[in-house]
């Protein structure tokens, strides 16, 4: 019986504060990191399953750190018994009775147990020979239904609401598999945006955006609101009318400054305002709805699990939401999150503005579109264009859109030489940065 024979953890950090890559008006001078983890079985290196937490430098080894913490709970187990119900296994996870205090479900420890949970869906994908997505929407709806908790979320979502919806579904997938991959899926672009760019370097990042066929560029402020105006007025003028532009506040706000803050950027056309208060603030992110209408208003990467959710959704607190393939716990969780988003008929645009976040999360868009939404083009993924060499299959963007993966698994295997030249602190790139600093 083949077994997991070992939790692999790596502390990956790339300096990406050098270049102001990443910058916001909460987090000016990120190091994208990943809190890697491997799951090691007894079938060889090419069934192990991949997968990572998303950070920006500084404790990224207390991430690391939890990821090693729950090696009891799944070293020794079957492989077939883990890939074979992945639904119980996430809840195994999820349910530990002394790890569970240090949540519930949420922070540190919530994101490790999602990073195992996922690398355990991109074994099964690899076991199964097939691209997570398609791993995914080839499951029947009671399938589906069977990996998902429906503890505190069923009085928006029960089991049986969930299935009528994945079995009218159903009957379109093949047809949707086939525009999937004739099409594509739309992306959009946060990579002029970055609150560290000068305005020269920001309006060539849009131009180029435009040639390349994005319908959206998104720019971070919250900084300075002047500051804000002449940023918005000139990707304004450098896109046209046609383009869309969202901006994303990184939680900078309190309500009534978020209000009259963005009365001031309303003339741009703005398509959404990201994270304008703090992600916990479900009310508060209502009352910016009212004040700022009919300007989208939107949130979720920092949105913790289902539960937060779910109670965006019945508050009408936003417009559309983001998800994150690495903050809730992991494919299961994100699974009820694209139902209950479905349920109250909000669009989803999933954030991917981290190391390893655009190869993980295109698949769970690809997924809601093929298995629950059937919807694809009033909606978007974000993309921004860095790190994707060191993954073995990284994403490809053609005309502003996601090609589905065709390789087995969840995209998010690291090459070995890149890590071993970013594992914090003794690979060569930190070894070069600590000996310059001291020169």
């Amino acid at each position: 019986m083949a077994k997991i024979t070992e939790l692999e953890t790596h502390d990956i950090r790339f300096p990406t504060s050098r270049t102001l890559d990443g910058s916001d008006a909460m987090n000016p001078d990120p190091d994208y990191s990943a809190a890697y983890v491997v799951l090691r079985t007894d079938l060889g290196s090419e069934m192990s399953g991949h997968s990572l937490v998303f950070t920006i430098g500084r404790g990224n080894d207390v991430q690391t750190a939890a990821l090693a913490a729950l090696r009891h709970l799944v070293v020794g187990r079957s492989v077939d018994e883990v890939i074979g119900d992945l639904g119980a296994f996430a809840r195994h996870l999820t349910s530990d009775s002394q790890l569970r205090w240090l949540g519930p479900e949420k922070g540190v420890m919530h994101m490790a147990i999602g990073a195992v949970i996922n690398a355990a869906w991109d074994l099964a994908a690899r076991r199964a020979g097939k691209p997570l997505w398609r791993f995914i929407a080839d499951m029947t709806p009671e399938q589906l239904v069977s990996q998902i908790d429906f503890r505190y979320i069923s009085d928006a979502l029960s089991p049986a609401d969930a299935l009528t919806m994945l079995k009218a579904a159903e009957p379109h997938k093949h047809e949707r598999i086939r525009q999937l991959l004739a099409e594509g899926y739309p992306a959009y672009t946060t990579s002029p945006g970055w609150l560290g760019y000068s305005d020269e370097k920001m309006q060539q990042l849009a131009r180029e955006a435009v040639a390349e066929g994005f319908r959206t560029v998104k720019l971070k402020v919250g900084l300075n609101v002047d500051d804000d105006v002449r940023r918005c007025r000139l990707t304004r003028a450098t896109i046209g009318p046609d383009v869309a532009m969202a901006i994303d506040a990184n939680q900078r706000w309190d309500t009534t400054a978020a209000i009259e803050w963005l009365g001031r950027l309303k003339e741009f056309d703005i398509a959404w305002i990201e994270e304008p208060t703090s992600p916990d603030d479900i009310l508060g992110h209502a009352t910016i709805r009212q004040g700022i209408a009919p300007m989208p208003v939107s949130t979720g990467e920092h949105t913790h699990n289902r539960v937060m959710f779910k109670q965006l959704f019945q508050a009408q607190a936003v417009d559309l939401v983001q998800i994150d393939a690495a903050r809730v716990g992991g494919v299961n969780e994100n699974l009820a999150i694209l139902l209950l988003a479905a349920r109250f008929g909000v669009r989803v645009f999933p954030h991917a503005g981290g190391v390893g976040l655009c190869e993980l999360v295109q698949h769970l868009a690809m997924a809601d579109f093929i298995a629950i939404t059937g919807k694809k083009e009033d909606r978007a993924i974000e993309f921004v264009d860095h790190l994707h060499e060191h993954f073995v299959d990284p994403v490809t963007i053609r005309h502003g859109r996601y090609m589905a993966p065709v390789a087995p698994g969840f995209s998010a295997q690291m090459r070995a030489a890149s890590m071993a030249s970013h594992e914090f602190p003794e690979g060569r790139v930190w070894r070069d940065l600590s000996l310059a600093a001291s020169a």
